[in-house]
Formats: C-alpha cells, structure tokens, sequence
C-alpha cells in the first residue's frame, strides 16, 4: 500500500508516496480502506520529531479518517493513534463511527479528532455547565470551530480567539457570540466589557504561555483551563495566588496518548450525545481544502504557515 512519509525541509515539506505493506488487524481491529484523512497539528509535531505515536500504534501519520471497512464495505470513520495517512488502517472495531449521512463519505473524516477532541476537553475535562461560557482559543483551526458548535449545542455562550481578522467570519458563523483578534485587542478586555468580571467557565487552550494570564483573569470562580497543547511555547509563569484564589483548576489533556478502553468510552459517549446533531444539521463540518496525496507538502504547510480555517484533509481516491 502507499502512505505519507514526510521530513522538515526549511520552512515546508519533503513528502513522499511511500511504499509498504497492509497493516494486519489484531482481533480487536478491522482493516479500512481509506477515503480521506485529516491533518491536524500532531502530524507537525510527528514530523518534526516531538510526538511520537503511543507505544504499539502505527509509526505511520496521520490521527483521523473515513473509509470503507475491508471484506464488508460497510462506511466508518474513526479516530486512530496513528496510521491515517495511508490507503489502508488497522482501526479498533470499539473506535468506529458511522460517518453522518448528510456528508460525503471524504467529509466526514473532518469529525474524529476534532469534535471528539472538543467533546472530550469541554464536556469530560471541562464539565462545561449548561448555560455557561466557553472561551476557545485557536478558534478558526479545526478544533477551534468544533469546539464553538459543541459548545453552542450544549447552550453555553462562547468567546473565541483569532490571531486574524479575517478569520473572525468564521468564529462567527460557527456560533461564537464573541469574536476576538488577539492581534489588535486584549481578548480578556473584550470578554469583560461584554460580559463583566470572571465569566468564563471553562477556557480551551492550544496556545499555553501567552494566553495563561488573561485566561485566569477572566475565569470565574470554579472555573477549568484546559490546556491542549503549548503553540506559543512550553514554559509559563503561573499566578498561583490567583488560580487559588477562584478555586480554579488547570488541566492538562491529550487525547492521542489515552489507551483504548478510554477512547471507546469516550467514543461511545460521543456518539450516543453529539453524532446525531450531524444528522439533523446542527452541527457541521468546517472544511478548509483538500489536497490528493501528492500534494501533501502543500497541505502541512498550508497548516504550519496557519492559513487554514478548518480541516484539511487528503483525499486517498486521488492516488
């Protein structure tokens, strides 16, 4: 079969086609072909050597996709520890979802790791309370945009980051009632003349640093920081004083490297409580382009230089 390896070259992407063998699935495994694969910043990480797959996952990139299962033809996507970048996956049978019917089958690999990374951070980490408010920081990325709809489903109010104003479009169609470019406004000063002091329940970060302060000051008493990821780097200088003094808790979530059992709970909960709002069209995906897989140097660095709004993907029926 062919997959995706690719290497850091300067500022883009050496990616090849590479060649190998079909993954064997274990007992508990089926083997999808498949349709399309998203890209997300953990591939960047992966190739950049700082985010290696969990021991006894595929080396192969790639975190999320749709396809058809082998021998059934019966159509899935699913969130994967690695090994989406390719025209074949091993995929635990306890990860499978049924794509949503409204989509293309090549859409829906847009879902996985993006809503169920929201689902996971906002409702299990975050307890985000009906009727309370969300800030989402990153709000154009993939992630950023499933975590606004997910939110608005759950009845919260939302505020949401961009470091580009002409992303805020997005944010807002997405159902963000605040949209925020931190490039030329203090996303705390925004929140608070909207919404007065310490409103926010639950805070979704993939930033780290640079937002930490302003999250605390806007945090209501009670409140949870999920923290996803470090994109404006991996050290930070915390106001203890202030995170006791709301009671607050900081979290630190990964989704990639929980072990199975838990992504099959997690899994089976998102699909009982969030799948059917695909169906009935209140939630969608945000789909920025997709690129066949000889092009995916242009799609990492389409994301590395952060003009995406929305997933990528790389569609495998264009091999």
């Amino acid at each position: 079969m062919k997959f995706l390896h690719a290497r850091v070259d300067g500022d883009g992407y050496h990616v090849v086609l590479a060649e190998g063998p079909a993954p064997k699935p274990s007992a508990d495994e089926v083997l999808v072909k498949v349709a399309a694969s998203g890209i997300n910043r953990a591939d960047l990480s992966q190739i950049a050597g700082r985010y290696p797959p969990p021991p006894g996952e595929s080396e192969i990139l790639g975190l999320e996709l749709s396809g058809t299962v082998e021998g059934t033809g019966e159509k899935v996507m699913a969130l994967v520890a690695g090994g989406a970048h390719a025209e074949y996956a091993a995929v635990p049978r306890v990860q499978l979802m049924p794509p949503p019917p409204r989509l293309a089958l090549g859409e829906a690999a847009a879902i996985p790791e993006a809503f169920l990374t929201a689902y996971l951070n906002l409702v299990v980490e975050g307890s985000l309370p009906n009727g309370g408010a969300a800030l989402i920081h990153a709000g154009a990325s993939g992630v950023g945009l499933a975590a606004i709809q997910t939110a608005k489903l759950l009845g919260a109010r939302v505020a949401a980051t961009t470091r580009s104003a002409a992303k805020r479009p997005a944010l807002e169609r997405a159902g963000a009632d605040l949209s925020i470019d931190t490039s030329s406004e203090s996303f705390a000063e925004v929140i608070e003349r909207a919404w007065g002091k310490n409103p926010i329940d639950v805070v979704l970060d993939p930033v780290g640093p640079q937002t930490l302060t302003g999250n605390l000051k806007v945090l209501a008493a009670g409140g949870r920081i999920v923290v996803i990821a470090t994109l404006s780097g991996a050290k930070a200088e915390l106001d203890l004083p202030a995170l006791m003094g709301k009671g607050a808790r900081l979290i630190g979530s990964l989704l990639r490297s929980r072990p199975r059992p838990e992504k099959a709970q997690l899994t089976a909960r998102f699909w009982k409580e969030i799948l059917p709002a695909f169906d009935d069209g209140r939630l969608s995906v945000t789909l920025d382009s997709t690129f066949p897989p000889r092009r995916a140097a242009e799609a990492f660095a389409r994301m590395r230089r952060n003009e995406n709004v929305g997933k990528i993907l790389i569609d495998w029926s264009a091999i």
